[in-house]
């Protein structure tokens, strides 16, 4: 299973249908697959951009990138997720790859920051994230800060 298109794009050039697939696998997964009533529409997409993988069947995977100096010092890679259907292929990879490229491509390369669910420490550390702080709760769910630092 893999994407047969991506979209990369900020706030302006979300189309409706593009949105509304977003809002729809954020809300399958954030809030009803992990049984957490939290406000996923932050009010903080219009200042990211986003990423969305699709394959034949829709919208697959999803990320969102704030840039240096929005959330934090370090760019931010957020709202990670790859639809229930293709997890265990390996996409989640491809999908925190692809994003860290275009992060890259548009801000430079630097070190880039997740919020990361602890449970996935070993997924991110793969990736080259480590750990950079201590854990915090967000929603009732345990997160890790996570950094990666190119050459590290």
């Amino acid at each position: 299973m893999g994407v047969d298109r991506w979209i990369w794009t900020d706030w302006s050039g979300l189309t409706r249908d593009a949105l509304y697939d977003l809002v729809r696998l954020r809300q399958a997964v954030f809030v009803v697959e992990q049984a957490c009533a939290y406000p996923d529409l932050d009010g903080r997409d219009p200042e990211a951009h986003h990423l969305l993988g699709y394959d034949a069947d829709g919208l697959v995977a999803y990320l969102r990138v704030f840039g240096p100096g929005v959330v934090g010092p370090d760019p931010v890679i957020g709202r990670v997720i790859v639809a229930p259907r293709a997890r265990g292929t390996g996409l989640g990879h491809v999908l925190m790859d692809e994003g860290r490229r275009r992060l890259w491509a548009l801000h430079g390369e630097g070190p880039v920051w997740i919020g990361a669910q602890a449970r996935l420490e070993r997924f991110y550390g793969a990736l080259g994230y480590r750990v950079c702080g201590p854990g915090y709760d967000e929603d009732g769910i345990p997160h890790l800060p996570m950094r990666l630092v190119p050459g590290v």
